[in-house]
């Protein structure tokens, strides 16, 4: 997906940007890129790959080139930046996270109307923040160019951007499917997308933007340039898997809701009668632990860890893009305990099941270990859909997804009709698919919270979350 921090001080900036930058590691693992803007000299910039070494390790190096009292810099899973752009605007540095899914049509129209260029990569795609730049430089001035393009822009838009004057523009998307929050110290402001990046930085919390507002951001303070519009609709899935345990969203802290989450799994099964008798509660390591603390103290089955990830060598959530590649290191992060899977009966907890490839080398490998029975829980409602809002999937079908992949098997073309049913764990088609699913993958049952429960456990008006991927709803 990525993230982004950006800072404005009466100091020197370089520090701050390269810790808050790498406090956003967990959202991508491609690209990273700093850059600085000094009154005297300008802006300095660097992009590196972190497919294989961390954005710390990579950027160090760099520090000593930097200079300057404000910078942005990024983690990025998907284009190269931020980008240094000249136009009628002047000059500015761009950041952006989010999704084009019109790319192609309105890279066309561009052509058309403008006859110019744009830069290719490799694959021979256009950088997509170069192409939000270019929609952003077809109006007067940067306020109305951002509406603009965020209007254009099929899918979503946050950016952050660096004048030549050395003030940043934050703008969150349309309709806040991701958060931007600013930050103060006595010294300057910061921006950033993860709360805890700045806290660590010693800045306190001063603001966060609503969505579609745009706010330019000083070492002095910040203003609303744009105002926050009233639709909302924040992407709950931060909560449940991408966001780091000590971040907030619209004041909800995303450990506590895992545990409130699974408190509510818990607590719903067992007014059902449907937990099973098990030795040990645990969770997938690392994001579905605190679910399955909240499950175990709500269902008063004690908490362990059966087997731990190996982190020292792979310490980054994410996966290498190489599907055999994700396998091995998948099997070669996971080590037993075999004291406490040896004849136990087993339930875990993960943060969701997508695709499910590697759950049945997790159960094999459980099985293999000694475990007696093995029961899988989902933090969240089966996935139906692939998100078209912001970039979270390397998936090529909504197929790859488990769910939509055994739907198919069951009923064929004529299952995709009933997703809804589907997703209803407590329909006939409903537990039709969890059979399956626990057949495919070895589970003795299975079990996914409610979008009820998730809702619940998020503490937001639901008409203010994102919900798509589990209910297909707009």
């Amino acid at each position: 997906m990525g993230g982004f921090f950006g800072a404005v001080s009466h100091q020197d900036v370089t520090l701050d940007i390269f810790f808050g930058v790498d406090y956003h590691s967990h959202l991508g693992t491609r690209r990273g890129g700093m850059i600085i803007h000094d009154a005297k000299d300008g802006f300095q910039r660097q992009i590196h790959s972190i497919e294989n070494t961390p954005f710390r390790t990579k950027f160090e190096k760099d520090l000593s080139d930097f200079h300057g009292c404000s910078g942005i810099g990024c983690i990025s899973d998907t284009d190269p930046q931020p980008l240094l752009v000249r136009s009628h605007l002047g000059l500015y540095a761009i950041t952006t996270v989010g999704i084009i899914n019109n790319a192609e049509e309105l890279i066309q129209r561009y052509f058309s109307d403008h006859g110019h260029q744009f830069m290719a990569m490799s694959s021979g795609k256009v950088n997509s923040t170069e192409l939000a730049a270019a929609l952003i430089n077809q109006k007067d001035d940067l306020v109305s160019g951002i509406l603009h393009a965020q209007e254009e822009i099929d899918g979503s838009l946050t950016l952050l951007l660096l004048t030549e004057q050395g003030e940043i523009i934050a703008a969150r998307d349309r309709l806040g499917r991701l958060p931007v929050l600013v930050g103060q110290n006595d010294s300057g402001c910061c921006v950033s997308f993860e709360s805890f990046a700045y806290h660590k930085l010693d800045y306190h919390d001063a603001y966060e933007l609503g969505p579609r507002e745009i706010v330019r951001i000083t070492a002095d303070g910040f203003e609303t340039l744009s105002p926050a519009g009233q639709e909302m609709k924040i992407c709950g899935f931060l909560w449940t898997y991408y966001g780091y345990p000590n971040s907030n969203y619209e004041g909800i802290n995303v450990e506590v809701m895992r545990y409130r989450n699974g408190e509510i799994m818990a607590r719903d099964e067992v007014a059902r009668g449907q937990l099973p008798k098990v030795d040990y509660v645990a969770g997938g390591p690392d994001s579905g632990v605190p679910h399955a603390i909240g499950f175990a103290n709500r269902s008063g089955k004690p908490f362990a860890r059966p087997f731990v990830k190996y982190t020292p060598t792979w310490p980054r959530s994410f996966m290498p893009t190489n599907q055999d590649v994700r396998k091995q290191v998948a099997k070669m992060k996971q080590i037993p305990v075999p004291e406490l899977i040896e004849g136990k009966k087993l339930l875990f907890v993960d943060d969701s099941i997508v695709r499910g490839t590697q759950l049945r080398e997790t159960v094999e490998f459980l099985y293999e270990s000694g475990a007696e029975e093995v029961h899988m829980r989902s933090a969240c409602p089966p996935i139906m859909h692939s998100c078209k809002y912001l970039n979270f999937s390397r998936g090529n079908s909504d197929m790859d997804l488990l769910a939509r992949r055994t739907i198919q098997e069951l009923e064929g073309d004529e299952g995709q009709q009933h997703l809804e049913e589907y997703a209803d764990v407590h329909t006939e088609r409903g537990q039709c698919m969890l059979k399956a699913i626990c057949e495919k993958l070895g589970f003795d049952s299975l079990g996914y919270q409610s979008l009820e429960g998730l809702l619940e456990s998020i503490g937001l008006d639901r008409d203010k979350v994102c919900t798509y991927c589990w209910n297909g709803r707009e």
